[in-house]
């Protein structure tokens, strides 16, 4: 019994979002935020990946308008990522205390 090149892609793209969903749900919540890097990066990577086939003067033009869209949602993805992950890690900075002579006039 021989697989398809389609069916085999399909197997390994279930196989990994069902080892994603159990990995990601299992996290601890203070590993989040290193959690959010990490896919940032692995983003990053879909990025590159979906310049080089939106580049491509070779590729069918099916295949150049789903590499913009991978462009555009891994982009999106990327930058709401680092917004997320620069506003969690803000509320574990220390405040500094409030000045008690702010404010006043000598």
């Amino acid at each position: 019994m021989s697989y398809s090149s389609y069916e085999f892609g399909l197997f390994v793209f279930m196989l990994a979002a069902f080892l994603g969903w159990e990995l990601v749900k299992r996290v601890s919540p203070l590993l989040h935020t290193p959690l959010m890097s990490l896919s940032n990066a692995i983003s990053a990577i879909a990025v590159v990946g979906a310049i080089v086939l939106t580049g491509n003067e070779h590729a069918p033009q099916y295949i150049r308008i789903l590499g913009f869209i991978a462009l555009i949602t891994a982009t999106i993805n990327v930058v709401s990522g680092y917004l997320i992950t620069d506003r969690m890690l803000k509320m574990f900075r220390k405040r500094e205390p409030a000045d008690s002579t702010r404010g006043e006039h000598k």
